[in-house]
This record gives structure tokens, sequence and C-alpha cells, in this order.
């Protein structure tokens, strides 16, 4: 029953819709899921109200410290958890990351972005310490094509961090918000779109991650 958390302490980076979207993909695709709504602004309630029909997949609001201990009840009728976490590096972050076996660091093509991740990145070492077995990765998000910094922005990661980046990046497209609004998914929106394509080419790589045994595990980091 893996769980997973999408982190990043700044905000625009597309890390709710991308957290709905994988949440949809393992859904859609049949297998049990649960999306818990840790970020206090609640875009994902927001989501599940908007629709016209019944979500995929349960979505329950719990921005608390308290994940950590509390997931195994939560999460145990359900094949797979997904966790929105808030855009802070705050203790519910700490706690998303401590609930979790992989956490997917949403990140899109700019420098800017590249120089706040530190934070997040270092609260994953942080809780390394604590929790020896815990996977991470980036997931680039938001990508802008045929741009420089768009083909260059991969290399510039690997440079910056020793977290591994996932192949699959996802395209900043219109049919992402489009269909938001609507408390839809992309797969539901437009299901032989290039955006479904991505999301269900990035949900089969986090489902083979959570499976490796080799997959990267973040070294822990002394805190002072």
């Amino acid at each position: 029953m893996p769980t997973i958390s999408l982190l990043n302490q700044k905000g625009g980076v597309g890390k709710t819709t991308l957290a709905l979207n994988l949440a949809a993909s393992f859904a859609l695709a049949g297998e049990s899921v649960l999306f818990i709504d840790a970020d206090p602004q609640g875009s994902g309630l927001d989501w599940a109200a908007a629709r016209e029909h019944k979500p995929p997949f349960n979505v329950v609001a719990f921005p608390k410290n308290t994940l950590h201990r509390d997931i195994p009840s939560l999460a145990q009728p359900y094949r797979w958890t997904f966790i929105d976490g808030p855009p802070l590096a705050s203790d519910i972050a700490r706690s998303a990351i401590l609930a979790s076996e992989l956490v997917i660091v949403p990140i899109p093509p700019s420098p800017l972005d590249v120089w706040s991740a530190k934070k997040i990145v270092d609260l994953i070492g942080e809780a390394a310490l604590m929790k020896p077995n815990l996977k991470s990765a980036f997931a680039i998000n938001r990508k802008v094509a045929s741009t420089a910094i768009g083909r260059d922005f991969r290399e510039s990661l690997t440079g910056a961090y020793s977290l591994p980046i996932f192949e699959t990046e996802v395209s900043m497209r219109t049919v992402f918000a489009v269909s938001a609004n609507h408390g839809l998914s992309v797969i539901e929106a437009e299901p032989k779109g290039a955006a479904a394509e991505e999301i269900k080419q990035l949900a089969a790589e986090v489902r083979k991650y959570c499976n490796e045994e080799n997959a990267y595990r973040p070294e822990a980091v002394t805190v002072s």
C-alpha cells in the first residue's frame, strides 16, 4: 500500500494538478486510491466539489502534522495513497514525508525553481535519518515545449541535486486548467490527448519506482 506525497515549498509548480491527475490515472486503471488533501488551501476538495459525478477516488482533507501517525489507519483500505502537501517547508510537509514511501518533487524548468527546491530536498534528507527506505525523485512539470531552458533543464537540475528525475516530462497545456475547472482529470477530459498520455507515462514510472528495490534513497543528512 504505497503512500506517495507530492511536495514543493514553492507555489505555482503545478503540485496539486499533478497529484490529482496521477491519482486519477491509478484510479481509472481500476485500483483503489485515497487522495489526502494536506494543503490548508483545500484545492483538492475544491476540485472534487466541482465535479458533476463522484470522483474516481476518495478525497479527504487532512492538513495536520500527524499524517505520519494517522496514515496507517487512513490508508489501510486502499491500494495507493496520494498526499498533496502544503506549498511550505512546514511541519505538515515533514509529516507527509515521514508518512510516505515515495516523495515526488514537481518542478517547472526555471532557475528560480531549481534554487527554491533546496528546502524540500533538505527536508527529504532530514527525514531519511528516521526513514532509511524513503524514496524520492523530481518530476519536471509545466514544461514549455521547444524552448532552450526546457531542453537544457534536466542537465541543470542533475548538476544541482542528487535526486533522480523521472524520464517523463509533463508539459504546460491548456487542458490541465480547463479540466480542473470542471473537476476532471485530463484522462477523463481528453483520453487520447497528449496530456493524458504524459500522465499515464509518468504514472507507469511511479508504479515501477515504488516497486524497485534499487530506487534512489536520499542520503541522511546531519541536522545541526
